[in-house]
């Protein structure tokens, strides 16, 4: 197949939506289709330009097989991620990538077309393109993205929020086929109007050949200078508005007392100054920032953390599925996550017996559960192999990539119909 990716997040950016695509269209590469990709400059979960793009230009790159044609933009910093500049992002986005566009409208065309949401506006082409060279076109859904706005309060209520939402189901029902990656918003996209039998489930992967269970006692652990019996609660992912990360600070006050209770938040993002702050006026000894890790320090990194949160807001449940979760029990881990029973987080950490779930927004609730895994090592060794069993059922990227491609191959030979 001769296949288009459009989205604004690509590698380089080594979590979020950008690892994904990435991954994906690797994949497809080495199974030997054409794969060309049009997307924004790195920027992800730091929000500034990757050093290797500071100029800010346009280039056309050859990365892992796959031709990768990337656009100029505007980048909010961190601290102004206001509902606006967001919007002036995925717009200027929007706008250059249109250079790679023009000539598609008249040249060969692919098989093929794949946009990913988030950002909404990654639709908009690919749209057009089917209503003018009837190419079919597959909608991902990573995030729900305006519904997490508008119930997170980022984005008011109002007529923007009312147009963004209508635009968002136009694009929706107009997709030749919608992709994502829970059956929880899978249901949400048919209850917006995406016919449910031309919606496909694609859930996030893990490599599991490559993250596997590795020693607690290693190189990456030994770095912090942490003491043999020491307990490492781990944070690591984005740090944005809708995770709700206070809680982790919330629960590095309550345990202050305890000094074998060590917490590490690593990533980047927009709350991450915010959060910093926060801190240093708590006076948390035993919390510490790091920044976002090399990808050949994943393994390690992972498998130095005790108990792993996966923190996110009630308002943000079913809507984005935390993508940090997938490695976590791909590396056979335990954790805690704040999720209420019904949500697909809630389902994979207790259902699947990877650790302790318990309701958003209860600090208490979350530094019990904490200090119930820190006290009992054989449960968390437990939790660890039936985390490790999880992601070895459900979680294999060739597996899941697989049935993906099987679905793109189905719809190319049916005409996009």
């Amino acid at each position: 197949m001769n296949i288009l990716i459009h989205g604004l997040n690509y590698a380089p950016e080594p979590t979020g939506t950008g690892k994904y695509t990435a991954e994906m269209a690797q994949w497809l590469a080495a199974r030997g289709h054409r794969v060309e990709v049009v997307c924004g400059l790195p920027h992800y979960p730091q929000w500034s330009l990757d050093p290797d793009y500071a100029d800010g230009r346009a280039r056309v790159e050859q990365r892992d097989g796959v031709r990768v044609l990337r656009a100029p933009h505007f980048v909010p910093s961190a601290d102004a991620l206001t509902a606006g500049a967001r919007i002036r992002l995925e717009t200027s986005f929007t706008l250059s990538s249109l250079r790679y566009w023009l000539g598609r409208f008249f040249g060969r065309r692919p098989d093929v077309v794949i946009a990913v949401m988030p950002p909404m506006q990654d639709a908009v082409w690919p749209l057009l393109y089917r209503w003018l060279r009837r190419t079919p076109w597959v909608l991902h859904v990573q995030d729900l993205q305006v519904d997490a706005a508008l119930r997170l309060n980022m984005l008011k209520v109002g007529r923007l929020g009312r147009v963004l939402y209508w635009v968002e189901g136009f694009l929706l029902r107009h997709a030749t086929r919608v992709s994502t990656i829970t059956e929880a918003m899978r249901a949400r996209i048919v209850e917006k109007g995406a016919a449910r039998e031309r919606t496909w489930l694609f859930p996030n992967w893990s490599d599991i050949a490559t993250i596997t269970p590795g020693a607690r006692d290693n190189p990456w652990r030994r770095s912090l200078g942490l003491a043999d019996d020491a307990v490492l609660v781990l944070y690591a992912g984005n740090m944005g508005e809708k995770q709700g990360l206070d809680a982790v600070l919330a629960v590095a006050a309550d345990c202050r007392d305890d000094p074998h209770l060590q917490f590490v938040m690593v990533g980047a993002g927009a709350a991450l100054p915010r959060l910093r702050q926060r801190a240093a006026e708590l006076g948390l000894p035993n919390l510490r920032f790091l920044p976002v890790q090399p990808l050949e320090r994943l393994g390690e990194m992972l498998a130095a953390g005790d108990i792993h949160l996966v923190v996110q807001k009630r308002d943000a449940a079913d809507l984005v599925m935390p993508s940090k979760l997938t490695n976590i029990l791909a590396a056979g881990r335990a954790c805690v996550a704040t999720a209420d029973p019904g949500t697909a987080l809630h389902d994979v950490v207790v259902s699947g017996g990877a650790g302790l779930a318990v309701a958003p927004g209860d600090h208490a609730a979350l530094t019990a559960a904490v200090r119930q895994l820190a006290g009992d090592a054989a449960r968390r060794d437990a939790c660890g192999l039936r985390a490790r069993a999880h992601a070895e059922r459900h979680l294999d990227r060739d597996r899941i990539l697989g049935e993906f491609e099987q679905n793109l191959i189905s719809l190319c030979k049916r005409g996009g119909k």
